[in-house]
């Protein structure tokens, strides 16, 4: 038996509940890990609220919080390859598994081994925020120099995305709110406070001739207002907001494959993609860094220590 944080159905922070549980039997294609860190991230909350309840792999109630994980392999299932018992890996639950746990199971195509000299940490924060931000540098395709603006730079995935694109030359300019300032600055971006002004007349001071590419990680009325920045509205890339076709801009192309993950790794491990860990929990106060990260005001990735 193994302690786990979860929710009973769908719904706010009242759900969640901390539960003792087998460990998991890793199915086909799956890994039983002991989980050492997990990632907290938005899509967390969004899946307990039942919004996309598509998406969370129609296990039964409580299910378990959390997306993405590093820990040392338990046992393996049928048809898995490249992982063996003992190695340590980090990666994405799939199918539902959750990773709020002292175990659980990891989607093994989606798994990768921990590269030597890089912590199980930092590895936990890739499998989200590093492969996203690959992703939409990849999809954007901008050469050095071009003008990129980050929309949202504060939160995890936006100082990943912000982080990767100064390591590719590109001249970033950020928007977020006060308290993302200092970790935005810190790795080079250009900053425009939400709170200190019309974020749109500041970008067009900043780079009158128009932005080469525009990453969106807010959504709504936001995107909508920085669109028009765009020299090109195919160069919007949108990360939560599906709605952005209509304004001429493009969904993020995911990749979650172990190619992915070992190619975040390595950018990891050369500091190009090095992640800003801002707060780290014990795993009995999972719902301290869900709320933490639920309430839109953290900068940075939150963890949790669960070995």
């Amino acid at each position: 038996m193994g302690q786990a944080w979860g929710f009973c159905r769908y719904g706010g922070p009242e759900v969640q509940e901390s539960f003792d549980r087998p460990d998991p039997v890793p199915g086909r294609g799956e890994v039983l890990i002991r989980v050492e860190v997990a990632g907290v991230n938005p899509l967390d909350h969004v899946l307990r609220s039942g919004l996309v309840a598509g998406l969370d792999g129609g296990r039964p109630f409580p299910r378990v919080l959390g997306m993405e994980a590093a820990g040392t392999v338990l046992a393996r299932g049928e048809d898995v390859e490249g992982l063996e018992v003992g190695d340590a890996v980090f990666g994405f639950a799939l199918t539902g598994g959750g990773t709020y746990a002292e175990t659980t199971v990891l989607s093994a195509p989606s798994t990768a081994r921990i590269p030597a000299g890089l912590s199980a940490t930092v590895a936990a924060t890739l499998p989200v925020a590093g492969t996203t931000a690959v992703d939409v540098l990849d999809q954007l395709g901008l050469p050095a120099g071009a003008a990129v603006l980050v929309n949202g730079v504060g939160g995890g995935v936006g100082l990943a995305v912000a982080r990767l694109a100064v390591g590719r030359e590109l001249r970033v300019i950020g928007a977020g709110s006060t308290a993302k300032r200092e970790h935005a600055e810190a790795i080079g971006v250009r900053f425009i406070d939400y709170t200190a002004g019309d974020v749109v007349c500041a970008a067009r001071e900043l780079v009158p001739d128009g932005f080469d590419g525009i990453v969106d990680l807010v959504g709504g009325a936001s995107l909508r207002a920085v669109a028009p920045l765009a020299r090109d509205p195919r160069n919007v890339i949108a990360v939560g907001d599906t709605s952005v076709p209509d304004l001429g801009g493009r969904f993020v192309e995911r990749r979650v494959d172990r190619e992915n993950l070992e190619r975040s790794a390595r950018l990891a491990l050369d500091g190009v993609l090095a992640p800003v860990i801002t707060a780290v929990y014990p795993l009995s106060e999972a719902p301290a860094a869900l709320a933490t990260v639920e309430s839109g005001h953290s900068s940075g990735k939150v963890v949790i220590k669960v070995a």
